[in-house]
């Protein structure tokens, strides 16, 4: 067993392809994988994305944000919106579909867990 201190895991900052994703605009997303457990059953990092409109699709994970700078707003497949910003904290649960609006710039602590459906 162990403490993982994030300030002390000094691990690249990879740009994701998130080509099929784009809804409009040309966001840059980039995460810095900080913690991997059990092949990625669990895994925490840090994300981050510029300005644009894309997709996230939950199928098969849980996952915990913790918005660190930025904003975002964040439509549920069922046309929910909800606003999130520096300081919020919130749960995408499992199966959820859904639609990133990123006007200026967004990062977020996660941890993500699969889970078996």
């Amino acid at each position: 067993m162990q403490i993982v201190d994030f300030k002390l895991k000094d691990v690249p900052r990879n740009k994701n392809n998130i080509d099929d994703n784009i809804v409009s605009g040309n966001p840059e997303q980039h995460a810095q994988l900080k913690y991997n457990r059990n092949n990625g059953e669990v895994r925490s990092g840090i994300w981050e994305s510029t300005a644009g409109v894309f997709t996230a699709d939950y199928t098969g994970i849980v996952e915990f944000c913790h918005i660190l700078e930025g904003e975002a707003k964040i439509k549920t497949g069922d046309g929910e919106v909800f606003h999130v910003s520096a300081g919020d904290g919130f749960i995408l649960d499992e199966g959820l579909k859904t639609e990133w609006t990123v006007d200026t710039f967004v990062k977020k602590h996660f941890m993500i867990c699969n889970v078996n459906t």
